[in-house]
């Protein structure tokens, strides 16, 4: 019973430590696309983390449903999509309304079923930047039973292997149609980093010495750096303007995040801080989606305010506050969807009870793996200064 009671706890402390990690994630997500900073950049590679959650996940539920993959995929849709559908009815007839005077009609339907990258116009850049995310991670749910064999049966070869396709992508024309090989970027960018939850789940990474894994994720790291350094790109941008460059990134610093589960105990004693944790993965997909629409409507109240008297620093702040009122505003008004989609009794704040701390019961989170780092671009022209997307932009075929 000892043992049993000690096995619980330690699967409750990881559980909530990838809560810590997913929230950790999403706020840095939105706080880069409000200030894109470098050291935001490299501080904290969200979207290889969340990917690697995600594929963690994903396989623990895989194992659970042994041979019912097809249940497994249809419930992750299930709790991903409704909140897109949500978006996809708010932000395309607004684009109609808004100029888009010849969409394209059959691809359209992306905006249900996010195969590749929803279309929008200048006025709707801002709602479908983000959804790269969802794209990939829809592709990595469903190549999941194919790709957790594979991998059991050779873990190395197959967790580096999406990174050699990429590097032949990136330099050997391959005719694909350009959305095909966009969306085929962005999965082939983030599938090691995803198969990295998978050795996480299995329990192989806790079985490579605590020294060579840091050797391994320094040599990802510095490695990547200094491929951003020597060879930064045409527009010499970021290193997330280097798809393989930043995978590589990604991977290296996830490892040492799964490698590793610290103590996270500290948290229930910070009511306030544990609250915020479990309300951020209870509306992960929500924040995630609607984020960068709140930071441009953020923008434009904020030039209508005249926030520039009161400084660089004061607009700043100024706006990134009214980000979050706009952003907590659709939480409060569309955030229950989620609920819905992961079959929970509707609540307008997820906030957890004093019974269910005491219980040692967390709301789980309903999107494994949210925010907001993939190989397309999507130029978002804001009313008053650019905001840089959270992902690499160097397309893989060129444009004009």
């Amino acid at each position: 019973m000892r043992g049993q009671s000690t096995e619980r706890e330690d699967t409750m402390a990881r559980e909530r430590y990838f809560d810590l990690l997913r929230a950790v994630a999403i706020a840095r997500v939105v706080t880069y696309h409000m200030f894109p900073l470098t050291v935001l950049e490299l501080g904290f590679p969200s979207m290889g983390v969340m990917f690697a959650l995600g594929g963690s996940l994903m396989a623990l539920s895989l194992d659970k449903a042994a041979t019912r993959a097809t249940g497994v995929i249809l419930k992750r849709l299930r709790r991903l999509l409704p909140a897109l559908w949500v978006l996809g009815a708010i932000a395309v007839p607004a684009m109609l309304i808004h100029g888009w005077e010849d969409p394209p009609w059959a691809t359209l339907l992306f905006w249900v079923l996010p195969l590749a990258d929803p279309p929008s116009n200048e006025f709707g850049a801002e709602a479908a930047g983000p959804l790269w995310y969802l794209v990939t991670y829809l592709w990595l749910v469903v190549l999941s039973p194919g790709l957790l064999r594979l991998y059991r049966r050779a873990p190395l070869p197959v967790l580096v292997a999406p990174l050699v396709l990429l590097g032949i992508m990136l330099v050997t024309p391959l005719g694909l149609p350009e959305i095909v090989e966009r969306t085929a970027g962005t999965v082939l960018a983030f599938a090691s980093s995803w198969m990295l939850g998978f050795a996480h789940r299995d329990g192989h990474l806790r079985r490579v010495p605590g020294v060579a894994t840091v050797v391994i994720a320094i040599a990802c790291v510095a490695g990547a750096l200094a491929w951003w350094q020597v060879y930064p790109g045409d527009e010499g941008g970021g290193i997330t303007d280097l798809p393989l460059a930043y995978a590589v990134f990604s991977a290296g610093f996830t490892l040492v995040l799964l490698r590793w589960t610290p103590p996270t105990g500290w948290l229930a004693r910070a009511p306030f801080l544990d609250g915020l944790v479990s309300l951020v993965n209870a509306r992960a997909v929500t924040i995630y989606l609607w984020h960068n629409v709140a930071i441009t409507a953020a923008i434009i109240v904020g030039n209508a305010l005249e926030l520039w008297n009161l400084g660089p620093v004061g607009e700043e702040g100024g706006t990134f506050l009214l980000a979050l009122g706009l952003l907590s505003c659709a939480v409060l008004a569309i955030g229950w969807v989620e609920d819905v989609s992961a079959k929970r009794p509707p609540r307008l704040l997820p906030w957890p009870s004093k019974a269910a701390k005491a219980a040692g019961a967390t709301p789980r989170p309903p999107m494994p793996g949210p925010m907001p780092v993939p190989v397309p671009h999507h130029p978002t022209p804001v009313p008053s200064q650019s905001r840089i997307e959270d992902q690499p932009t160097q397309d893989l075929t060129p444009r004009p």
